[in-house]
Order: C-alpha cells, then sequence, then structure tokens
C-alpha cells in the first residue's frame, strides 16, 4: 500500500530536510508540497492524500485553522511538525496521528511512520468489512452476521495509546497495561505504576485492543492477559485472576467460557 503524503510547511528548508528523511520508507509516496495553510487546504480537497505532514505555526492559516477548514470531508491522517513544545496538547486533540519536533529524528519518524501504517489498515479493514456487508445484504441477506462491521482486522490492534490526563498526553505501551475498568465513558487504564482515565467507551477501547491479549472478564473489566499469575476458584461459577501487581479481579459467569480458552 502506498501511503500518499502531503507536505506543508512555510519553511522551504523544512520540507526538504523532512522529505530526505523519508525517502527510506518506501511507501510513502509525496504527492505535493504546499507553503502555507491556503494551499494545503486546496491541496487536500484536491488530491486526498492519506497522510498529511502539517507545521503549525504559518502566516495565515495555521496547521490546526487547516484541520478546521477540512470538517466538512473525511480527513487525512495528520502529524503536527513544529519547533514548539507548548501545542502538544491541542494537536491531540485535533485526532493528530504524532507530534514531532523540529528537527525530526530517524527513529521517532520510523515510529510515526508505523503508526501511520496501523491507522491505514484498521481504516481499510473497517471499509472491508462495511462492502462485504452490503454485498452480502444484496444476495445472501440471510447470511450477514448482525455484527460483521465490527469484527477484528489484522494489523489494526493499538500498540501505543495516546491519554490525555490531568492536562498531559501519556503514551502508554499497550503491554503495560495491567487491567481497564470503566466509570460511565472513562475508562481507568491500570499499569504498573500509574493510573490514567481515559475519556472513551468500553466498546470503542476494546475494539482497539488485540483479543489475543486482553479479554473482558466483567461487563466493566479488561484484563491482559499475559498478567495473569493465577486463578482461584470462587462460588457460583465464578472465580478471581490475579494479576502481576497482586490484584485480584472477579470473572462473572457470563464471561468465565470465553476467558477460559486463553487460559
Amino acid at each position: 500500500m502506498t501511503i500518499r503524503t502531503i507536505l506543508v510547511d512555510d519553511e522551504p528548508l523544512a520540507i526538504q530536510g523532512l522529505e530526505l528523511r523519508l525517502q527510506p520508507f518506501e511507501d510513502v509516496e509525496i504527492i505535493e508540497r504546499c507553503a502555507n495553510g491556503r494551499e494545503a487546504i486546496r491541496a487536500i480537497r484536491t488530491q486526498r492524500p492519506d497522510l498529511v505532514f502539517l507545521d503549525i505555526q504559518m502566516p495565515g492559516f495555521d496547521g490546526f485553522s487547516v484541520v478546521s477548514g477540512l470538517s466538512d470531508i473525511e480527513p487525512p491522517l495528520f502529524v503536527f511538525v513544529t519547533a514548539f513544545t507548548q501545542h502538544a496538547l491541542k494537536a491531540f486533540e485535533a485526532q493528530a496521528v504524532d507530534y514531532l519536533l523540529k528537527p525530526v529524528e530517524e527513529d521517532r519518524l520510523a515510529a510515526t511512520i508505523e503508526r501511520v501504517r496501523q491507522r491505514l489498515a484498521e481504516k481499510q479493514g473497517a471499509q472491508g468489512a462495511e462492502r462485504l456487508k452490503e454485498i452480502l445484504s444484496e444476495v445472501a441477506p440471510e447470511a450477514l452476521p448482525d455484527d460483521l462491521s465490527d469484527a477484528p482486522q489484522a494489523g489494526r490492534f493499538e500498540r501505543v495509546i495516546n491519554i490525555k490526563d490531568r492536562g498531559q498526553i501519556f503514551r502508554v505501551d499497550v503491554g503495560d497495561i495491567e487491567r481497564i475498568d470503566a466509570a460511565g465513558d472513562y475508562m481507568c487504564i491500570y499499569t504498573a505504576d500509574q493510573t490514567l482515565v481515559l475519556r472513551e467507551t468500553m466498546k470503542d477501547l476494546e475494539r482497539r485492543l488485540d483479543p489475543k491479549k486482553f479479554q473482558r472478564i466483567h461487563r466493566s473489566t479488561i484484563v491482559n492477559l499475559d498478567n495473569i499469575k493465577s486463578v482461584k476458584p470462587h462460588t457460583n461459577g465464578e472465580c478471581f485472576l490475579v494479576l502481576g501487581s497482586g490484584t485480584q479481579v472477579k470473572v462473572s459467569r457470563s464471561y468465565r467460557d470465553v476467558v477460559a480458552r486463553f487460559l
């Protein structure tokens, strides 16, 4: 898959430097370069790229204004590139894939491109599932599963989750997550050394996690299966899982058979 990419920066040297650093990524195709926000909006609407590297501070329309100016179309993935750290929080609020500081480091850029690949694979998987659902509804409606559009797709699961908590953005490796508890539309994410609060529903977060690693054991609890140390039987067909931290979490009867397949 080719990642059709637009570079936006009012400094020609910055565009040249980023273009040079992107050369090793054979799947990244730079289709246009823009020197300001107005050019970027026109190019994005015309070219419909997969990815845009977007400078934040530019004369006239800044990077955030570009994103706002595309609210009526399906937007591409955005990676903000800037020399200033104070914009990081607002960048993630704008649903950016990542936030890179100038000068861009090669290792950091490689990690960003990998995240872009994951997001695009997830998007393609969702589109493919929806197209299959449409076809089945036309030719064999009786064979159409109710949850087809929710089926997990290969390569779509997150490796790192960005969590806005207490005015900061925390980048959490999903492998470090021990368990997740739901509290309405908020998720409490527990790792070995901290607890973070994420504003997201249980269903949406569950779709982002690999079911081979994470399983729901209760209607409001997900655990990392790699973190289970032992299982303690309980009454009425329930049991407790003992996690690496020593925390015990109950498995309700309705989820016991699901979890048992992985233990």
